[in-house]
């Protein structure tokens, strides 16, 4: 996954870490629904990391160049490898990777499932614009985890360079027939849409990641503060909209 430009600001960096956010992990996960809120968020990384990488390998079969096939291919390669570091780390925590990443399966797959690109541009738009909102989504979450887990799930959010390859083809495809912008701009605001909806499902599924969110585990993380925070990754989604030539 990634952020290309970073877009949103991470607020506990900007106020200071506090509570668990100033904690390792040996000592905030002796809290079991801190530690079982941490397995849900790695399970959900963990397998968004493996969706990501067979949908990239997928999309290289509809690249129009060799240059970008092999392009498509070395950042599913690095997907990958954010795939092996989580499983790895729930490893390491006496965690089956499996059975963390079970819970969120159906969830992605019906997400992908419902926004399969027709054709390359809508499978860059989607790589660049579902992905940041899914990555600025994570983002603000580390922003509540002990230092352990925060380290890795930044690190498994580094961009993989799909962002500028996306913006650099689809700006190419829309000056060379304008008509492309409408009908990637109204695909881009179904994939906000749609995104953000499989966000809030799987929150409300899980009652350990809920908590976290809205404050019983994490420190001031209260409703107004997830509301400030949809709205920080809304605005984020609109200035990729710009970066890409597209009307939010």
């Amino acid at each position: 996954m990634e952020t290309p430009d970073h877009a949103t600001e991470n607020p506990a960096e900007a106020s200071g870490a506090t509570g668990i956010a100033a904690q390792d992990w040996a000592t905030a996960a002796a809290d079991p629904q801190y530690r079982a809120a941490v397995v849900d968020l790695l399970g959900a990384l963990a397998y968004g990391e493996l969706a990501a990488f067979e949908r990239l390998a997928e999309d290289a079969k509809l690249a129009p160049t060799l240059g970008d096939k092999a392009e498509l291919a070395k950042m599913a390669a690095a997907e990958f490898h954010h795939f092996e570091q989580l499983n790895r780390r729930l490893t390491e925590v006496d965690e089956d990777p499996t059975a963390a990443m079970e819970p969120f399966a159906k969830a992605l797959d019906d997400f992908h499932r419902q926004t399969a690109p027709s054709d390359w541009l809508e499978g860059l738009v989607k790589a660049y614009v579902g992905d940041s909102i899914a990555s600025d989504f994570y983002r603000e979450v580390a922003a509540r985890l002990d230092t352990d887990t925060r380290s890795l799930v930044l690190s498994v959010l580094d961009d993989t360079g799909h962002g500028n390859f996306a913006v650099e083809k689809v700006r190419a495809a829309i000056e060379a027939d304008p008509r492309v912008g409408g009908r990637l701009a109204l695909w881009a605001r179904r994939l906000m849409g749609e995104a953000l909806s499989q966000a809030q499902r799987v929150v409300a599924d899980r009652d350990a990641l809920s908590t976290m969110l809205v404050g019983g585990v994490a420190d001031g993380f209260d409703l107004a503060e997830v509301g400030r925070m949809f709205s920080r990754i809304t605005e984020a989604h609109t200035k990729r909209m710009a970066a890409l030539g597209l009307a939010a």
